[in-house]
């Protein structure tokens, strides 16, 4: 919302940056200063050339009435939908913007400060389209997904807990957000067989400068469901048993967090994700690495949940332990499943020859 909004103010101006101004800089004060909670906190007050620049974009900054200009809105949605280098903006940035700008004119249009919404509507407004389903080259193999876990375990300093924290994302599917904020209390760890997590929050980590609180993670519920809710997540055995094992080694108690960080806090969002870096570098060929195969971290979650469809698990079950609806999963996931591909190809076969017979 930051990034969209700073867009938008500098598109508003009456007049350009001057050259005394670095853009970055501009952009960083708007960003950081005006549109986050740093601009109220008393302890850290904002810096001198911060609030130089802030102070002349307050003076040219446009009035509302800049809105019932036809060419002034044609520039703000040119400059939502444009990266910084003059080049076309993602699609998925471009809807993001897209939802924000429409949050921000209902909020205008409620408190008065504009008669209507004038940003342009349906066909008159073209947003590129954006890709809904997963991109099955991000899938990773049973057996990356092996060689990569080996490959963390064997760290020196914590190897243990980020394969066992990467496995929880393979073997049960939760959000990283969601993994990062279980207890051990949380996860349920016979001594054989499947054990299960009982998921009922998740912790983003969005920056200490977003939050209320001011921690770098924000509690939240889980995604999708509504205040409170929980959801069972099955435990395979070989995570049980690597999860006790983990557990042991590090001490935790029922109320630690399942995977903390260094210094016992959350584990940050930075660290694990330079882990798995280095875990696809180490381990991907030079072509593999060139690929989306297992770019993001969130890919293990990706392909536990269409290893889920591909074996013939009901949707509706694959859902529920996803925390999605059924619509959202299928839809995501359309172009992952591929279990049944050799049946249906059978049956069309089949059909084929009977057809053949007929004639």
């Amino acid at each position: 919302m930051a990034k969209a909004l700073t867009a938008t103010t500098i598109a508003l101006l009456r007049k350009p940056v001057p050259e005394q101004f670095d853009p970055v800089q501009v952009r960083r004060a708007l960003r950081e200063y005006t549109f986050s909670n740093r601009r109220n906190d008393p302890d850290k007050p904002v810096p001198e050339d911060m609030r130089t620049i802030l102070d002349w974009v307050k003076r040219n900054s446009s009035p509302m009435s800049a809105w019932e200009r036809t060419e002034v809105v044609d520039k703000v949605v040119a400059a939502l939908g444009t990266r910084l280098d003059g080049k076309a903006a993602a699609a998925s940035s471009v809807k993001r913007n897209d939802r924000i700008m429409n949050l921000v004119m209902i909020y205008a249009v409620r408190r008065g400060y504009l008669q209507r919404d004038p940003l342009p509507k349906g066909r008159s407004r073209t947003s590129p389209k954006v890709a809904e389903s997963v991109d099955k080259r991000r899938l990773l193999s049973r057996d990356h997904v092996a060689a990569m876990l080996d490959w963390i375990g064997g760290r020196p300093r914590r190897g243990s807990l980020y394969r066992a924290f990467f496995a929880t994302l393979y073997h049960a599917g939760l959000r990283p957000e969601e993994a990062v904020a279980l207890r051990v209390g949380d996860a349920t760890l016979p001594e054989t067989g499947w054990g299960q997590f009982l998921v009922h929050e998740a912790q983003p980590e969005v920056g200490s400068q977003w939050t209320d609180t001011r921690t770098v993670h924000e509690r939240r519920w889980l995604k999708g469901r509504g205040e409170g809710d929980t959801r069972i997540v099955p435990i395979r055995p070989v995570l049980v048993r690597m999860l006790r094992a983990m557990i042991k080694e590090y001490k935790l108690g029922e109320g630690d967090l399942l995977f903390p960080g260094e210094k016992g806090g959350m584990l940050a969002g930075s660290v694990f994700r330079r882990v798995w870096v280095k875990a696809r570098e180490a381990v991907l060929s030079e072509r593999e690495q060139k690929t989306p195969t297992g770019k993001r971290v969130y890919d293990l979650r990706h392909t536990c949940l269409a290893t889920w469809l591909n074996r013939g698990t009901p949707p509706a079950q694959v859902a529920e332990w996803a925390g999605n609806s059924v619509q959202v999963l299928l839809g995501t996931y359309a172009r992952c499943i591929d279990g049944y591909v050799v049946g249906i190809l059978k049956n069309l076969e089949d059909d084929e020859d009977r057809q053949s017979d007929v004639t």
